[in-house]
């Protein structure tokens, strides 16, 4: 009966002659045939009421039952009375149409099983082109099912807010951390589009991410900034990844956001640390790049913060130093820390100032470091104390020096005058003798 009605598919030839006629149509049904026996999916034919006209052997392997038990029997024999009705409806689709895609049928196998399966279907036409069936194809949606409720608890388990759009950024599902971020329930958020809660510029910005995210399969830290319940506009950053159906292909798009204000309040303490510090304190990526100095910088260095910010530290420092500073930001990344680095920038007035830089790990979110928070101490006053301790140590030495020679001078008449003392009492005891001896003479 199959091949009969798939041979009145085969187009006639427009040439004289049965034979020619008869024989493409044969062709074409024997063609038809091989297509739909060695199909991987399961597959089948069925009239416009439903009856199955043909099987193959995948259509068995699903159901468990003989082929001989699929063909010439109604498709409601294996789905509920309610499906056979949206079948039928997608017949309709089929006849008006030419096509059906994704309806959704549970059929029960021959064990009792019901097994979740995708419906598409393509017209099934006669020899004047006029639509007399279907050619349905089933996909077994066990494994995807599974995969889909995996993800499911995923998404409903993760601590941080998880949402589901498609690709025109409408929610498909959120799981109730979104629901705890912006305060609404999430019947309020689901089948809503992300415009709802964002501005228009960040719905072109999402929009964007979108985009990014079919062409690469992932997006990172978009900025968004939604608006809760309560009116509060909430700073969160946004990745990203590709959902895709069971043909691989991107139907839309997985987001978590992460709520920045935390984030927020501690950049903002760092930043009124960063320009309250009394010291010069910078804030470097890890190519050398100034993002960030406060005013003693500028001080220090006598340049405007807009003449410093953006700029490369190899601009203010030689060759050499700026090999040394590459250096320290990669003890920086290995250590989290970098001790008394000798720098000696160059002033706006061209004068070389001696410095020491203590640089700690400036990290992201995910505590990656991304660059260095510099602080330098001005070693002038220091290095001039060092001078003067070096110039009075001199003077010293000097000192020492004159005062050891006037000892040696000083020690050698002493000497002299001891020597003549000791000579001059020797004459003496010698005078004495003399007198002595005259005396007794």
């Amino acid at each position: 009966m199959a091949k009969k009605i798939l041979s009145s598919a085969a187009p006639k030839a427009k040439v004289n002659g049965k034979a020619q006629q008869d024989g493409s149509a044969s062709r074409g049904a024997l063609v038809a045939d091989i297509i739909i026996a060695n199909a991987p999916d399961p597959v089948f034919v069925s009239d416009l009421e439903g009856k199955i006209l043909q099987a193959n052997d995948a259509v068995s392997e699903l159901l468990g039952f003989r082929k001989d038990e699929v063909v010439e029997q109604s498709l409601s024999r294996f789905i509920s009375a309610e499906e056979t009705q949206e079948f039928t409806a997608a017949l309709r689709e089929v006849v008006e149409r030419g096509v059906t895609r994704d309806a959704v049928l549970n059929p029960r196998s021959a064990a009792g099983e019901v097994i979740p399966t995708t419906l598409n279907a393509s017209a099934l036409r006669d020899a004047d082109g006029k639509v007399i069936g279907a050619i349905g194809i089933l996909r077994d949606m066990r494994e995807l099912d599974k995969a889909r409720a995996y993800a499911q608890r995923l998404i409903d388990d993760a601590p941080d807010p998880v949402f589901v759009s498609d690709l025109e950024g409408k929610i498909i599902q959120a799981n109730e951390a979104v629901s705890e971020l912006l305060g609404f329930r999430q019947d309020e958020v689901v089948e809503q589009s992300l415009s709802r809660f964002i501005s228009p510029d960040e719905t072109r910005e999402f929009m964007a991410a979108l985009d990014e995210v079919v062409e690469r399969g992932v997006t990172r830290n978009a900025v968004l900034n939604p608006r809760s319940a309560a009116g509060e506009v909430i700073p969160t950053s946004l990745n990203a990844s590709a959902l895709r159906d069971a043909d691989g292909k991107v139907i839309g798009a997985i987001g978590v956001l992460r709520d920045m204000r935390e984030l927020d309040k501690a950049r903002a303490y760092a930043q009124r640390l960063i320009d309250d510090a009394p010291d010069p304190v910078f804030v470097s990526d890890l190519e050398g790049k100034i993002i960030q100095a406060n005013d003693a910088v500028s001080q220090l260095l006598g340049f405007r913060q807009d003449e410093v910010v953006e700029q490369s530290l190899s601009r203010f420092i030689s060759p050499e130093e700026t090999r040394e500073f590459t250096a320290a930001l990669r003890e920086v990344v290995e250590h989290g820390v970098t001790r008394n680095a000798r720098l000696n920038p160059r002033s706006a007035s061209g004068e070389i100032i001696p410095t020491t830089l203590n640089a700690s790990a400036l990290r992201d979110s995910d505590g990656k470091v991304i660059g260095a928070i510099g602080i330098l101490r001005d070693m002038r006053a220091y290095e001039e104390v060092v001078r003067d301790l070096e110039q009075s140590k001199t003077e010293l030495q000097e000192k020492i020096l004159d005062l050891e020679k006037f000892e040696e001078v000083v020690v050698g008449r002493e000497l002299k005058m001891i020597a003549l003392e000791k000579e001059l009492e020797s004459l003496q005891r010698e005078n004495e003798k003399l007198k002595a001896a005259r005396a007794s003479a």
